[in-house]
């Protein structure tokens, strides 16, 4: 995240009520027919609610179906990061330390761990993933102590496993003497107008909210934790590790926030570690809250901006990274003066179309590519086919339906990564 305060740039609405200052699509000449191509997009793909603002102020915002903007919706796991800004509130009011022990507060034996294996995992490890313990077990949301499992030293390994975050949620109970919903209307809600609440649906703890909730912790979160000059989080040095690269295993996690720009990324459900930007047609310091079937906050300090979509899935992806991106493309071409063909600065270094597919695909590059891979969720190559062209045709695909990743290897010594979606 970008150093300093913004709030002499940006605008924040009120605490109540639904006035909100609005900045209108020609004065950043955006054309009316590009908006529409991104509405389209936007309902043909379950979306409920989108808002995008610049300096704080709506320039788009639009509910589709029956939502409207006091309409509640899940965060799903884009509601992560609101538990890791709360975890930090209760570290700079001395409730805990990141770097205590989870046993501490959730008592020993809270896994099924050797009582020296449990000793080693800590709060900072719950935060960033790396707990150690086995996201394999047949239900990884499972918080029961049975269902936690060693597999490896907490810190040795990054999964991106459920219940240990949840379980974050005693943490601050333990610690603070408030439930999650009480310390976030203190602590969150009331100095920011958010509304919302926890729900409890089997062993996760779901936060719902209207679009423009979701809209002012994006705000928070561009500003650097301060609400129009009112320093909610001061404890800037938790901040500024929540918005970076928290471990060296997934270089684009921060803690429970996602981050573009990163040399590689990891994914929910695979140990294979990618190459390249997590959303390569963003801007390379947006940070990201991403939940499954596509609720999205995207916070973006070059570009003042923050942006929400909440909605249905679109796809079958546990999070789908692919519709995060896409929508990057339609808002980058939202400039009158621009076309999709003339991104090139925020364009990958290959062209991979059409995308979804069904049997077959093309990859275009400057470079030419000598091998063409073709992997599971799982990291293991499902498809190789050696070729020698700039232009690549792969045909006849029969794999099953869902999210694969397709790697190109170019003779330049230059290796490329894309995301794939089989229909």
């Amino acid at each position: 995240m970008a150093k300093g305060i913004h709030a002499q740039s940006l605008y924040f609405p009120p605490l109540t009520g639904s006035a909100w200052d609005t900045i209108s699509p020609t004065t950043l000449n955006w054309c009316q027919d590009k908006i529409d191509s991104l509405y389209t997009y936007l309902d043909t793909n379950n979306t409920k609610a989108f808002i995008l603002l610049k300096d704080g102020k709506i320039v788009l915002e639009k509910y589709f179906g029956t939502q409207t903007q006091n309409s509640v919706w899940q965060w799903a796991s884009a509601g992560k990061t609101l538990t890791s800004f709360l975890v930090g509130m209760a570290q700079q009011e001395g409730h805990l330390s990141i770097t205590d022990t989870s046993s501490q507060y959730l008592g020993q034996g809270w896994t099924s761990c050797t009582p020296a294996q449990e000793e080693k995992i800590t709060i900072r490890n719950q935060l960033t993933m790396t707990s150690g313990l086995d996201d394999g077990v047949p239900d990884n949301h499972c918080t029961y102590d049975s269902c936690l499992v060693y597999l490896a030293d907490a810190g040795t390994r990054w999964a991106y496993h459920n219940a240990p975050y949840t379980l974050l949620d005693s943490v601050i109970f333990y610690s603070t003497g408030m439930t999650m919903n009480a310390y976030a209307t203190q602590k969150l809600k009331n100095p920011t107008g958010m509304t919302g609440a926890f729900i409890p649906i089997g062993y996760d703890n779901v936060y719902f909210s209207n679009a423009r909730s979701m809209a002012r912790f994006g705000l928070l979160i561009l500003n650097n934790g301060n609400w129009n000059g009112n320093q909610i989080m001061t404890d800037t040095a938790y901040f500024n590790q929540m918005t970076n690269t928290s471990q060296m295993l997934n270089k684009s996690y921060g803690y429970l926030w996602w981050l573009n720009g990163k040399a590689s990324y990891m994914l929910p459900g695979t140990q294979f570690v990618f190459p390249g930007y997590l959303n390569p047609h963003a801007p390379a310091d947006m940070i990201a809250a991403l939940g499954k079937d596509g609720q999205f906050l995207n916070v973006i300090p070059s570009e003042n901006m923050v942006w929400v979509r909440m909605g249905e899935a679109p796809d079958s992806l546990p999070v789908p990274y692919l519709m995060n991106d896409v929508i990057w493309q339609y808002i980058n071409d939202l400039n009158c003066s621009t076309g999709l063909n003339e991104m090139n600065e925020k364009s990958p270094a290959i062209q991979i179309f059409p995308n979804p597919i069904s049997s077959e695909f093309n990859l275009t590059s400057d470079e030419t590519i000598s091998k063409v891979e073709i992997i599971n969720l799982q990291g293991q190559a499902v498809t190789t086919e050696t070729v020698n062209d700039k232009f690549v045709k792969i045909q006849n695909i029969t794999l099953p339906s869902g999210f694969y990743f397709v790697r190109a290897y170019l003779t330049n010594g230059n290796v490329w990564t894309g995301k794939m979606l089989k229909d």
